[in-house]
């Protein structure tokens, strides 16, 4: 894989920024792989990303961060900048639901997302075998012996002690306590399942049989304390007929939450997003 790096800028819209971003690459011979644009007319924001060969660039990654801090401040930017060579360290948690967990350890274990997994937390000690399989550390955290607050606790403790970067709710039926969530913050992906209409409580995909459903789908976004009301990074529908029952609206909603969840992580890691306000910028 070519190294590359990764400049993302969030600023106020000024005219002359991408001329004055693209002199600063050309002065030090940087070679644009990709680059992507989008102005938010109605916020007045700019939202950019460039992918930038390092092979031919003439700053190493420390060298460039201090030499276009000028720059940013200037105008006012958001900004980072990223290293492909390094690799993204992921937890996965999880609870008796196994698609997206296993969805997930397949793209990572064949290459499709290139990051590390050092751990796997699940509230059931079930989720331990996929874990081994793919000889991934597995933590069980007991939260029925434990009690929420010591549990969530605990889960932290592993968080930091894996030095975890982007933490994933491969269908972790708990609710993060509000200060994980702003520990987490821009940093924790969830998937739920998501109807039009939507139906909350037990059983949603019966509820939405009965309702006689046209579309299903599934959500993925950023975590926060408001419960599915985080900054959407990706959605997946499936059309649903009056011949399909309850277990076929389950079947085809794990289709599109595994979809949802793999693509809104690998946006992610590829730093593809940029979160405005509680939406969001995917540069896909």
């Amino acid at each position: 894989m070519q190294q590359t790096y990764k400049l993302v800028i969030d600023c106020p819209d000024q005219v002359g920024l991408v001329a004055s971003v693209s002199q600063f690459l050309a002065d030090h011979n940087a070679t644009i792989v990709e680059a992507s644009h989008h102005t938010d007319l109605q916020t007045g924001r700019f939202f950019m990303r460039h992918e930038i060969g390092a092979s031919t660039l003439t700053l190493n990654a420390e060298s460039f961060v201090k030499e276009f801090t000028p720059l940013a401040n200037e105008y006012q930017m958001n900004w980072k900048f990223t290293d492909s060579s390094k690799k993204q360290r992921v937890a996965l948690l999880a609870s008796l639901e196994s698609h997206c967990l296993v969805d997930i350890l397949h793209r990572w274990h064949t290459g499709e997302l290139y990051c590390d997994i050092p751990v796997i937390i699940g509230n059931h000690p079930q989720m331990k075998q996929f874990a081994d399989w793919y000889k991934v550390p597995f933590h069980w955290v007991d939260f029925k012996a434990l009690g929420k607050e010591a549990a969530f606790a605990q889960i932290k403790t592993l968080l930091q002690e894996y030095k975890i970067d982007l933490t994933v709710l491969a269908r972790f039926m708990q609710i993060l306590p509000d200060t994980l969530c702003q520990e987490l913050q821009g940093k924790a992906i969830n998937i739920h399942h998501s109807f039009l209409p939507s139906f909350a409580g037990a059983k949603p995909y019966q509820q939405a049989y009965d309702r006689g459903v046209k579309l299903i789908g599934a959500t993925c976004h950023y975590v926060t304390k408001d419960l599915d009301e985080g900054p959407i990074i990706e959605q997946s529908v499936k059309r649903i007929s009056h011949s399909d029952n309850a277990a076929d609206m389950v079947r085809k909603g794990k289709d599109c939450e595994v979809t949802a969840l793999a693509h809104g992580v690998r946006y992610h890691l590829e730093d593809r997003v940029i979160i405005h306000r509680n939406k969001t910028v995917v540069f896909a």
